[in-house]
């Protein structure tokens, strides 16, 4: 301990050991990022072919936008548009209101799950393709790149989702939210929303880039092998 001129004591050991564990965090947080740009453009280059495919058989199919934007919550709060390829009608928050009023099984497992099994909105022949094998999320890459998610990390949510993390939230809000994640490579769509907060915690508490690599396979295998792993 080191006497300072106040006539009190310092421990400098402590507070080396402080400086080490901030430049530890800030070097696993600058290779996620570096892991994520090198990765996300490798991505993109070798999906754009099928990106440009799947965009014109949605506009054949529906006549509609291409992409969905919706508001998620990301890293320190702040919110941005999570693209996807859209896959259902264009007025689907307004069907999904009526369908939660006139169902009441069709709520449940709404507040359950946070999706719809047999979901009425989904565009005919290529909606329900596309989400089962997670090539709708495919323009997220472009929200990878430009810095607003991670390859890995947790499920990207909208502000009420949010609130189910409870004390978790703080620490969701400290990550990126991931393009895949443990969710994707586990049960996916057929777990509740409270095991994919689980799942969330995990991840967050001990995540490694060992494990984002693994992850990131896996999801790749997942997606080249048509494997929809309880996606819907």
């Amino acid at each position: 301990m080191t006497k300072r001129l106040d006539g009190l004591y310092t421990d400098e050991s402590a507070s080396v050991t402080q400086a080490s564990a901030h430049i530890a965090e800030r070097s696993k947080a600058a290779g996620k990022r570096l892991f994520d740009i090198v990765f996300g453009l490798c991505m993109l280059v070798a999906f754009a072919p099928l990106m440009l495919l799947i965009a014109a058989m949605i506009r054949y199919n529906d006549g509609g936008p291409i992409i969905f934007a919706h508001t998620r919550i990301g890293r320190n709060g702040r919110q941005f548009k999570c693209l996807k390829f859209r896959t259902m009608v264009t007025n689907a928050d307004e069907r999904l209101e009526e369908i939660l009023e006139e169902s009441p099984e069709a709520r449940s497992e709404w507040e359950t799950f946070r999706k719809l099994k047999n979901d009425p909105r989904i565009i005919p022949h290529i909606g329900s393709r596309l989400r089962k094998s997670s090539l709708d999320e495919l323009p997220q890459i472009l929200n990878v790149i430009r810095g607003d998610m991670s390859i890995v990390g947790p499920r990207p949510v909208v502000s009420e989702e949010l609130v189910q993390y409870g004390a978790l939230a703080s620490a969701y809000m400290q990550h990126r939210p991931g393009l895949t994640g443990p969710w994707q490579i586990g049960e996916r769509s057929d777990t509740s929303f409270e095991t994919r907060v689980k799942l969330d915690a995990q991840y967050m508490d001990s995540w490694t880039l060992i494990d984002d690599m693994r992850i990131a396979a896996k999801t790749a295998k997942m997606i080249l092998s048509g494997r929809s792993n309880g996606a819907y």
